[in-house]
């Protein structure tokens, strides 16, 4: 709606080598109900983009995607670089996609985990608090 202000923005997208955006899509549109700003970085984006766009859109979150077993490893440089950047703190990085457990995200260093993109728009909301 016209005049409202986003609860905060998120930068969304699907790692390095993955080009999957089903899920990234439909967590987009969960986030934009739940009243996220959403910038949408599409898909293969390696960490240095995830935290370009991050910084010069001031986003609270990162929603990193990936789909293979392959590619979700590539969540750790998201972390990594989120860390190196100085956004440490500022900054939350949010996981998801099929491969994609809590188990691995503790792993990782990262900050959320969601299962599915109606549970990603709670645990976005749960990260800014």
């Amino acid at each position: 709606a016209a005049g409202v202000q986003p609860i905060g923005t998120v930068v969304m997208g699907t790692v390095k080598g993955d080009l999957h955006d089903i899920g990234k899509n439909l967590v987009c549109m969960m986030l934009e109900g739940a009243g996220f700003k959403v910038v949408d970085a599409g898909i293969n984006i390696d960490a240095e983009k995830f935290v370009e766009l991050a910084k010069s859109n001031n986003a609270k979150v990162i929603g990193a995607s990936a789909l293979l077993t392959t590619t979700m490893t590539n969540m750790k440089g998201v972390v990594e670089a989120v860390k190196a950047s100085g956004l440490e703190g500022k900054v939350k990085v949010m996981t998801g996609g099929a491969p994609v457990t809590q188990a691995f995200c503790d792993e990782i260093g990262a900050h959320g985990y969601a299962p599915d993109a109606a549970s990603a728009a709670d645990k976005a909301k749960d990260l800014i608090k």
